[in-house]
């Protein structure tokens, strides 16, 4: 069988969604820890010429970007399938998707997140107030967003855990360590949904280091 290897920083949630679906798939791999910058390598750059993470090699083929990288797999691992059959369903979860990376991730997470929980665990910096609250609309955009979506369901999606849990779980859990996470999930159906999530194994033994994991 090829080796699989991830290659990722420690704490990414992109790459926290990668490894918690390996966990779901009982997938074997092999992690391979990249040094923040270091993804900015020569070496590094050869895999991802964007210098994102994270990134797969299973055997002599190599792969980046979250979701195809989510995607694939779903379908080379055997296991339940984590992508709905439903067309509706499916639609639903690619849009839930996109609204994490295009949406989410660069107006919120970028901006709050680094502010509040990455600069200052790995860089020792302090918060830039006027970046965070600057954020704050888009973030309750965001957040109000993805609730209405969810309802009352048990997953984002419906009755089933799907790519749209893992995806959008690990950039809500960074997210929910802040001030403004709090502000807007706590005692939502949201938190509910969060409570289930972080109760999963795969999500549990993907923690990010110490750090990266309390609240702010």
């Amino acid at each position: 069988m090829s080796e699989l290897v991830v290659h990722g920083i420690p704490g990414s949630p992109f790459l926290r969604a990668v490894m918690a679906l390996l966990e779901e798939k009982g997938a074997a791999y092999r992690f391979q820890a990249v040094a923040p910058g270091g993804q900015r390598s020569e070496a590094y750059r050869a895999m991802h010429p964007f210098t994102r993470v994270p990134v797969i090699q299973h055997g002599d083929f190599t792969l980046y970007e979250t979701q195809a990288i989510l995607r694939y797999f779903d379908a080379v691992f055997p296991g339940p399938t984590l992508q709905p059959e439903n067309p509706r369903r499916a639609a639903r979860m690619d849009q839930l998707m996109g609204i994490s990376d295009w949406y989410f991730f660069p107006k919120v997470a970028s901006p709050i997140v680094f502010q509040r929980v990455i600069g200052p665990a790995l860089m020792g910096m302090t918060a830039d107030e006027a970046v965070v609250a600057a954020a704050v609309p888009d973030a309750a955009l965001c957040i109000t967003t993805i609730k209405d979506i969810l309802g009352d369901q048990a997953f984002l999606t419906g009755d089933s855990f799907t790519l749209a849990d893992l995806h959008l779980y690990p950039q809500l859990f960074l997210f929910g360590l802040t001030p403004e996470g709090r502000n807007l999930i706590d005692g939502t159906l949201m938190a509910t949904w969060m409570d289930r999530m972080a109760q999963r194994p795969s999500f549990q033994t993907t923690l990010p280091p110490p750090g990266l994991r309390d609240p702010v």
